[in-house]
């Protein structure tokens, strides 16, 4: 299956669920590493102080050649992807590609491994809680 891992670049959840996906022999989209020569999108690519930007540098940072590159890169792989594993904690942007792959009737996730706020949004998704439930759904590691 290919699936597209949602989540923050903060979640330090990322790296094991990715590597637990991929171990099982399915096919996972990492906005962390799309391809082996692209390190991911960062707005720091644009601007170094982009956490200073007004709402108006911010709309035109999005006009940028690096940041139309990581938006089609994204899109690209959530076209792509047979189902969408969104990992929580995370934010907007997870939470729109969620909502992009729903609305593409693509199978979709929610892994929280540990307490968040609950969302009626969710009530779609399949939603797992600890790392049993995900080997139930998407299979056990195969040994390498």
């Amino acid at each position: 299956m290919k699936i597209y891992l949602a989540t923050s670049w903060r979640n330090h959840y990322h790296p094991g669920v990715l590597h637990a996906l991929r171990r099982i022999g399915h096919e996972v989209y990492n906005f962390r590493q799309p391809s082996k020569d692209d390190s991911g999108f960062s707005w720091s690519e644009i601007d170094p102080n982009w956490k200073n930007w007004s709402a108006s540098q911010y709309r035109e940072a999005l006009k940028s050649p690096i940041a139309v590159r990581g938006y089609a890169n994204d899109k690209g792989a959530l076209d792509w992807c047979d189902a969408c594993v969104y990992l929580l904690p995370c934010g907007r942007s997870a939470s729109w590609e969620l909502g992009y792959a729903m609305g593409k009737g693509k199978p979709s996730y929610v892994v929280m491994l540990e307490n968040d706020t609950p969302d009626l949004m969710f009530m779609e998704a399949t939603i797992i809680t600890n790392m049993t439930e995900l080997f139930d759904i998407f299979g056990e590691p195969l040994d390498l």
